[in-house]
C-alpha cells in the first residue's frame, strides 16, 4: 500500500501539484479565486457567481453565451499552463525528450483545472436546473456550449504549438542543432543549471508520467543528452508561448475597438477569465524574466507606472460627456462655495422654485395636496427593478395619482436608473406620446444586463489607455467602460434617455414631471453634488446657515451654478445617472473641469436612500408646505430590509481580532440608516406628527427562495420574478394600502 502511494507521489501530475504549492503562489491563486467566486463563497451579494451560472449574450442566457464563456475559460486555462511551462519546464528535463513536450505537460498538469472543471459544471448544472428551472435539454445544451467554447480554443492552441514547437527527435533525425535563443529574449533570467537538475534524482524526482492516451509511462533518463540542445529546445517552446500571449493581447486590442457593437460584447463570466489570462501571463513573464527579483521588480513597476501615470499623455481620466474641458476650469474653492450659499442667487433659485410648487399644486386640483415624495437606494438593476415596480404597482392603483402629486425625485444608484427611465416615460405620456408608464415591459428594459459590456472593456480597452475618439454634444471624448456603460443603457432603454440636461429644464419648471436630483459623492471632501436642471443652491447647506453663515458647513454643491461656465446645461443625462451610480472600480470616477479637479463616485456613499435631500429640501420649503399642502408623503422605496441581524464579535484568533476596529468602515450603510431616522424623527416635528407620513417599500425575498438578489449591474431571471412578486410581502400590501387612504381623496377640490 505505501508503495503504491509512493508511486502516486511520485507521478507527474502530483509533483506538478507540489511544485505549484511550493513555489507558484500567485498563479495558484487565480484558481482558487474562481472556486470562491463559481460557489458564491466570495462576492455573492455583488453578484459575481451567476456571472458564471447564468451568463447572458445579446440579451439571452443559451448555448452561445455559454459558448463564449468556454472561450474565455479555455484562454485561461492556457495561458496558466504557458505560464507555467515557462517557469517549470526546466525542472523536469525528460520532457524534452519526448514527442510533443507541452501537450504532455498541459496533461499532466490538469488536477486543478479538472478539479474546477468538474465543480463548475456540477453547480452550473444544479443552478440552471434547481434555481432557473431549465428543462434537462436546456442544461445539457448549455454545458456543451461552455465545453464546445473550451475545445475549440485549446484545439486552436494545439494547431499552432503543432506547427511551431520543435522537440528532440526532430532534430535527431536531420542532425540538427536547435537555434540557441536564450539571450535573444531573456537579458535578465539567470539561467538554470540544468546538469544539476538533470543528476539531481532527490529534488524533483518524477518516475511516471501520462501520455496523450492517459496511459502511464516511465520516465527515462536524459542525463546522456546535450544540455544546451535541452535548454535550446525549452527556449524554442517559451518563444513560441511569449509570441502567442503578445497575439493575444493584440487581439483584445482590436476587440476593444469594435466595443460599440453589441455582437462583440462577450458575456461578463467570459471577460474576467480573459482578465485572468491576460494577468497570468504578465506575471509568468515577470517572474520568468527577473526570477528571485521578481517581487521586487513588480514593485518597482507599480510604483513606476504611479509615476507615469501622473502625466496626462499616459493618463486617461473619465470625463462627464456634453461638458466643455477645453474651456478655463471652474474655481472650487471654499470661499467660492460660501459666497454662493450666503447669496441673493439663494432667493433667486428658491423663487424659482416656489413657483413650480405652485404649479405643481394648481395641477392637482386640490386646495392642499399631500406633498409626495419618492426616496429610491441604490442596489444596481435589482434596486432599479424594484423601484419601478413599487411606483408603477402605486400608481396605477391611484390611477395615476401618485406621479401626479410627485414633486421631487432622488437616491442613489441603480434605484435613480429606474426612476430618472420612469420619469422619462411619464414626460413623454405627458406630452400625448403612445407610452403606458406602467406596462410592465418597461421593467424588463431596466432589468436588461449592463455588466456584460463593462467587464469586456475593461479587459480589451481599459487595461490599456482607452485611444479611440467618439463626439458627443459637440466635444470629442475618448471610449472607456464609462462610455459602453451609458450605450449599453441607452440600448436597453431605447433610446429615451439620451437627452441633454438642459431639456429637462422646462418639464420640471411648468411642473410636467417632478424634480429629480442625481447626488454623487465629491471624492475630494466628501460633499454632494448636486445635478438639476433647476438652481438650487439653497440645498448647498442647512438653512440656518443663511443667517447665521458660520454655523454650518457647505455640504452640498449645486453642479449647475458651479459649473455654469463649462456648458453645464449641456451635461448628457445618461452621464448624470452613470455618476450617480458609480460604483468603484466597476466604473471609471468621473473627473470635471474645475481646479482643483473634482472627482466624483457612486452617490450611496454619502446617501443611499436619498433621505439626506429630502429633508433638506423640506426644511427649505416648509413654510410653504405647511401653508400650502396636507403635508409631505415620503415614500421610502429600498432595494434591502433595513433590520440587519447582529454579528457576534467573540470566537475570533488573535490575527482575526486585529481587523475588528476597522469592521466599522464596512458599516458605511448602517450608519447611514441611523442617521436618516434621527433626519426623519426630526421631520416629524417639523412640520408635526399629522403632517408627515413615511411609507416604506422594502424588498424581502419570498420564502422559498433561498437565493436573495444581488447587487449587481445584471440580474438573473429568477431574481428579477422574486423582485416583482415581492410587492405581495405583507408590509408591502400595508404600506399600499396607507398610501390609497392617504392620496384617494373624497373629490378634487375646484
Amino acid at each position: 500500500m505505501m508503495q503504491k502511494l509512493r508511486n502516486v507521489y511520485h507521478s507527474f501530475p502530483v509533483q506538478l501539484l507540489v511544485l505549484h504549492i511550493r513555489s507558484n503562489h500567485l498563479l495558484l491563486a487565480m484558481w482558487v479565486v474562481f472556486f470562491l467566486l463559481v460557489s458564491g463563497a466570495l462576492a455573492s451579494k455583488l453578484g459575481f457567481q451567476y456571472l458564471f451560472l447564468d451568463p447572458e449574450y445579446l440579451g439571452a442566457v443559451n448555448f452561445w453565451s455559454f459558448f463564449f464563456v468556454g472561450i474565455g475559460f479555455g484562454s485561461f486555462f492556457m495561458s496558466w499552463n504557458l505560464a507555467l511551462y515557462l517557469l517549470s519546464a526546466h525542472y523536469f528535463p525528460f520532457l524534452a525528450s519526448l514527442a510533443r513536450p507541452f501537450t504532455k505537460f498541459v496533461i499532466n498538469n490538469l488536477l486543478l483545472p479538472l478539479s474546477f472543471l468538474v465543480v463548475y459544471l456540477g453547480i452550473m448544472v444544479y443552478f440552471q436546473r434547481y434555481y432557473e428551472g431549465l428543462v434537462f435539454r436546456e442544461v445539457t445544451l448549455n454545458a456543451v456550449g461552455f465545453l464546445s467554447g473550451m475545445f475549440l480554443l485549446i484545439i486552436l492552441y494545439s494547431i499552432y504549438f503543432q506547427f511551431t514547437n520543435r522537440d528532440i527527435s526532430y532534430y535527431e533525425s536531420r542532425s540538427e542543432r536547435p537555434p540557441h535563443l536564450t539571450r535573444a529574449y531573456t537579458p535578465g533570467r539567470r539561467q538554470v543549471d540544468l546538469e544539476y537538475i538533470k543528476l539531481d534524482s532527490t529534488r524533483w524526482r518524477v518516475d511516471t508520467y501520462l501520455s496523450e492516451s492517459l496511459e502511464p509511462r516511465l520516465v527515462r533518463s536524459v542525463a546522456h543528452y546535450d544540455t544546451k540542445m535541452l535548454m535550446s529546445i525549452f527556449k524554442q517552446n517559451h518563444l513560441n508561448a511569449l509570441i502567442l500571449q503578445l497575439i493575444s493581447m493584440l487581439v483584445l486590442l482590436v476587440l476593444g475597438y469594435l466595443v460599440d457593437y453589441p455582437p462583440f460584447r462577450i458575456p461578463a463570466g467570459a471577460s474576467l477569465f480573459i482578465l485572468a489570462s491576460v494577468l497570468t501571463a504578465l506575471i509568468g513573464a515577470v517572474i520568468y524574466w527577473f526570477g528571485e527579483w521578481s517581487m521586487t521588480v513588480i514593485i518597482a513597476l507599480l510604483l513606476g507606472l504611479n509615476i507615469l501615470t501622473r502625466n496626462d499623455n499616459f493618463n486617461y481620466t473619465n470625463k462627464a460627456y456634453g461638458l466643455n474641458y477645453e474651456t478655463a476650469p471652474a474655481e472650487y474653492s471654499l470661499k467660492r462655495l460660501q459666497e454662493a450659499s450666503s447669496s441673493a442667487r439663494i432667493e433667486d433659485d428658491k423663487a424659482a422654485t416656489t413657483a413650480i410648487l405652485e404649479k405643481w399644486k394648481a395641477k392637482t386640483g386640490e386646495e392642499k395636496p399631500w406633498m409626495v415624495i419618492l426616496c429610491s437606494s441604490g442596489g444596481g438593476l435589482k434596486s432599479a427593478t424594484w423601484s419601478m415596480q413599487v411606483v408603477r404597482t402605486a400608481d396605477s392603483l391611484l390611477n395615476g395619482q401618485l406621479l401626479d402629486h410627485t414633486v421631487l425625485i432622488t437616491g442613489a444608484s441603480g434605484g435613480m436608473m429606474g426612476m430618472t427611465y420612469l420619469r422619462e416615460l411619464y414626460l413623454q405620456q405627458q406630452q400625448g406620446e403612445c407610452v403606458d408608464v406602467h406596462d410592465p415591459r418597461y421593467i424588463d428594459d431596466i432589468a436588461k444586463d449592463l455588466v456584460n459590456s463593462i467587464a469586456f472593456t475593461i479587459v480589451s480597452n481599459d487595461l490599456f489607455i482607452p485611444w479611440a475618439p467618439f463626439e458627443m454634444n459637440g466635444y470629442t471624448y475618448y471610449k472607456d467602460r464609462g462610455y459602453v456603460f451609458e450605450q449599453q443603457l441607452n440600448e436597453n432603454t431605447n433610446g429615451i434617455l439620451d437627452r441633454r440636461l438642459e431639456e429637462y429644464r422646462e418639464p420640471e419648471a411648468s411642473a410636467t414631471i417632478p424634480m429629480l436630483y442625481l447626488t454623487p459623492s465629491i471624492v475630494n471632501d466628501a460633499r454632494r453634488l448636486i445635478i438639476s436642471p433647476q438652481g438650487v443652491s439653497y440645498m448647498m447647506k442647512a438653512p440656518v446657515g443663511q443667517r447665521y453663515p458660520k454655523a454650518v458647513e457647505v455640504d452640498a454643491v449645486d453642479f449647475r451654478w458651479m459649473f455654469q461656465d463649462q456648458d453645464a446645461g449641456n451635461l448628457r443625462m445618461l452621464s448624470a445617472v452613470r455618476m450617480n451610480a458609480t460604483y468603484p472600480y466597476v466604473l471609471p470616477n468621473v473627473h470635471l473641469p474645475s481646479r482643483p479637479g473634482i472627482e466624483v463616485m457612486d452617490a450611496g456613499f454619502l446617501d443611499n436612500y436619498g433621505i439626506v435631500s429630502a429633508t433638506r429640501f423640506i426644511q427649505v420649503f416648509r413654510e410653504w408646505i405647511l401653508e400650502n399642502t396636507r403635508g409631505v408623503m415620503l415614500l421610502q422605496i429600498s432595494s434591502s430590509d433595513k433590520v440587519e441581524e447582529i454579528t457576534p464579535s467573540g470566537g475570533q484568533g488573535i490575527v482575526e481580532s486585529m481587523f475588528n476596529p476597522l469592521g466599522i468602515a464596512g458599516k458605511v450603510l448602517v450608519v447611514q440608516e441611523f442617521e436618516h431616522d434621527n433626519s426623519l424623527g426630526f421631520m416629524y416635528d417639523l412640520l408635526g406628527e399629522e403632517r408627515f407620513v413615511q411609507i416604506p417599500f422594502f424588498y424581502r425575498p419570498i420564502e422559498e427562495n433561498k437565493l436573495e438578489a444581488s447587487i449587481s449591474f445584471h440580474i438573473t431571471q429568477r431574481e428579477k420574478a422574486d423582485v416583482m412578486r415581492a410587492m405581495n410581502h405583507p408590509s408591502n400590501l400595508s404600506s399600499l394600502e396607507q398610501l390609497q387612504q392617504l392620496l384617494s381623496p373624497p373629490a378634487k377640490q375646484k
